[in-house]
């Protein structure tokens, strides 16, 4: 685009020299890239293009197909080959067009709130009494019996408040990633696998559409649950996707803050009066969730290829900026760096933008199923119950792909610069991991750590035995209070960070592609054996 061009070209700045020494034709090509992602870099224009006009990128919602769009588009300006969209079964689009909720009495205050995503709206206002009536799981139904008709009913426990402790916002001590440089020990315990199974537990949802037919049953007119967080921080996560499984009662989220004056007033009597109005928009053309992939094409077709990802969806309270807009922006990034040096990877490089890991890891799990890998027995799954049914399943065997994937880079822990690798657990990795690494160490990514990281989407890539790592990066206030909210929005990006972030990537695709070696990989996974067979488990244990 010609305007991210000019501005980059105007913020141009002399090229860093850093500690590592060059080695000929290859660092000559990682100097070449620090040169264009530190100089030239349009990261962040093409942040502000997605997270302003296109925004919250709710799997298989209305902005979700905007941004799919606008992504094939991009890696098109950019010159990637075999540009296409691989689909999985998903469920449900949804998108929020408006809400309005406010307490009526005893005084009339706006609340700060948000419906939950996959619900339905209010079909024009309505109003009633509100009653704290928590239940977190079935047993606590019972209680309430005949007592919610035509309320509004607050759900969670009310608490007293959650005043911060410590800095919201943090960068990583040497000493904090050193942290990082442990093992943990593996553990299987095959009992609580069958205690889950048992219980139904694997499909997120269950338990809110449980909730939805006891309220409805009992006459209640709609639902609200408290914030996670203070500072009036709003997320609206909600699992009910699947087609057939949409709750009858409106549901909404509402500020931590505004939550608990509700309950105070209730208690101390009479109960307030709240009025909520919402629309919401249910679609349904397309049930499937879309991987968006390209590639820059490696010179010998029989070396493998080298692969980037991170997820490109996003809840809808906010931008998804920091999860995960920044990385995916910063991934797209690094393809037009080495595009734009001309480099010439022997392994062909696979830039992905993964759908539906806020539910689940489901793109990069589909992925795995297609190309990589299948389960015993994983066509008996509970839709909707997939991954975790599949994590536990044995025995593995392998695909064709399996063999064809080098390594697998993923960009899911906001917008902090780089400060090195997770080696997942996969020691004898390190060694190479470090090498690529080391011309970066004077931007500050310099570390490799025996750690694992988990929740994200190189997880079912680790599970296999697959080389696949995720980057250390600063924290900043991701955790504290840009995760999954509604202050998720460009203005949290550092532009520095993310020029950071596209350059280091792109030197290290840059290298694991043309090394003649490659990364170790760990055993097929077999399936374990009880790691603790003496301890006593008991049927009324939680």
């Amino acid at each position: 685009m010609p305007l991210r061009k000019s501005l980059a070209l105007a913020c141009a700045m002399p090229l860093v020299l850093l500690s590592a020494p060059l080695h000929a034709e290859d660092d000559s090509a990682v100097a070449a890239v620090i040169d264009e992602g530190l100089n030239r870099n349009e990261a962040l224009l093409r942040a502000q293009d997605l997270m302003d006009r296109i925004g919250p990128r709710l799997t298989n919602s209305p902005g979700m197909r905007k941004a799919e769009e606008w992504a094939v588009k991009e890696m098109a300006e950019i010159g990637l080959s075999n540009i296409h969209k691989e689909g999985f079964e998903f469920g449900r689009g949804w998108e929020q067009v408006r809400s309005d909720v406010w307490m009526l009495s005893p005084r009339p205050i706006e609340l700060t709130a948000i419906p939950l995503a996959w619900t339905p709206g209010t079909d024009g206002r309505i109003e009633g009494e509100v009653v704290v009536a928590p239940m977190s799981k079935k047993e606590h139904f019972e209680a309430y019996r005949g007592k919610l008709a035509g309320k509004i009913v607050l759900v969670s426990k009310p608490g007293t408040g959650d005043e911060p402790s410590t800095a919201p916002f943090n960068r990583l001590e040497t000493s904090d990633i050193a942290k990082r440089d442990t093992m943990a020990l593996p553990t299987y315990d095959p009992h609580a696998i069958a205690e889950r199974e048992a219980k139904g537990t694997l499909v997120r949802g269950d338990f809110t559409l449980a909730l939805d037919e006891f309220l409805r049953s009992e006459g209640a007119i709609a639902w609200a649950k408290i914030s996670y967080r203070d500072g009036k921080l709003l997320h609206g996560s909600n699992y009910t996707y699947l087609s057939g499984r949409t709750p009858q009662l409106p549901a909404f989220e509402i500020a931590a803050e505004d939550y608990r004056r509700l309950a105070r007033l209730s208690r101390v009597g009479p109960a307030p009066r709240v009025s909520l109005d919402s629309e919401v928009r249910f679609t349904d053309d397309d049930t499937k969730g879309y991987n968006i992939i390209g590639e820059i094409p490696g010179s010998d077709p029989k070396a493998g290829y080298i692969m980037v990802g991170g997820h490109f969806d996003s809840w809808a309270a906010g931008d998804g900026a920091v999860d995960n807009g920044a990385s995916t922006v910063a991934i797209l990034e690094a393809a037009r760096i080495l595009k734009a040096t001309g480099a010439k990877p022997k392994r062909t490089i696979r830039f992905v933008l993964w759908s539906g890991e806020e539910q689940g890891l489901l793109g990069s799990f589909a992925y795995i199923r297609q190309h990589i890998a299948s389960r015993a027995g994983e066509e008996n799954a509970i839709p909707g119950a997939e991954p975790s049914f599949w994590a536990d399943s044995w025995p593995i065997t392998p695909k064709p792909g399996y063999s064809e994937l080098k390594a697998y880079f993923n960009m899911d822990n906001g917008v902090g610069k780089i400060r090195g690798i997770h080696a997942e657990g996969n020691v004898a990795a390190e060694s190479l991991l470090g090498k690529w690494l080391k011309p970066f160490a004077s931007l500050g990514a310099e570390k490799v750590v025996s750690g694992s990281t988990s929740g994200t989407d190189h997880v079912f890539f680790q599970r296999l035995g697959l080389p696949a790592f995720q980057f250390i990066q600063d924290p900043l206030d991701y955790s504290a209070r840009l995760h999954h909210t509604n202050i998720d929005t460009f203005d949290h990006i550092p532009a520095d960070d993310l020029r950071q972030t596209s350059t280091v990537i792109a030197g290290i695709l840059l290298q694991a592609a043309n090394d003649s070696a490659t990364l170790p990989r760990e055993p097929l996974p077999k399936k374990p054996v009880e790691t603790k067979p003496f301890e006593w488990k008991y049927p009324d244990e939680d």
